[in-house]
């Protein structure tokens, strides 16, 4: 008996490599730099990203802010051209209130893993991951039209726009 073929399905609908800008990035603590990297690794390990009305994918995507506006530069990942597919541009302002409030329980949540009883850690925790996943909703919701993501992407997506947003 032999065993059957494993098939590969291959998208051109998703991200092939993320690139942040440096000149956006806040001075971030181990903690932050951490999950920055966590969040691309696993960005690049599995998503769905797609652009309305095209199917030339894979994508490059660039993150960054600009004029306080978060910047999602997409380019084609088979090119080496400096030209973009197509660039969107996104206030910050539905993201603050969830960003701050973000912050503050990450803050409560790394002080409270290094001495706090691990029900205090699992309280914080649930509070820490609902708020990461309306940052999420927002995301999905303010790239509708735009960008087709899938809510793994944009939770992974928010944590990498949340590193950015975060000054110290």
């Amino acid at each position: 008996m032999t065993d059957a073929p494993t098939e590969t399905i291959e998208t051109n609908n998703r991200l092939a490599e993320i690139v942040l800008d440096p000149s956006s990035i806040g001075r971030g603590n181990a903690n932050i730099e951490h999950e920055r990297e966590v969040a691309i690794y696993d960005l690049l390990d599995g998503n769905s990203f797609e652009l309305e009305g095209r199917d030339d994918g894979p994508y490059r995507l660039a993150i960054g802010l600009v004029d306080e506006r978060l910047a999602l530069t997409v380019f084609s990942a088979a090119s080496t051209s400096d030209e973009p597919i197509v660039a969107h541009f996104l206030s910050l302002t539905p993201f603050k209130r969830i960003m701050k409030d973000y912050f503050l329980v990450l803050d409560s949540y790394y002080q409270a893993i290094r001495s706090a009883q691990p029900s205090r850690i699992q309280a914080i925790d649930v509070g820490r991951r609902g708020l990461h996943d309306e940052g999420s909703r927002v995301l999905v919701e303010r790239l509708e039209g735009k960008i087709r993501i899938d809510f793994d992407t944009a939770r992974r997506l928010f944590t990498l726009i949340s590193a950015l947003h975060w000054k110290g």
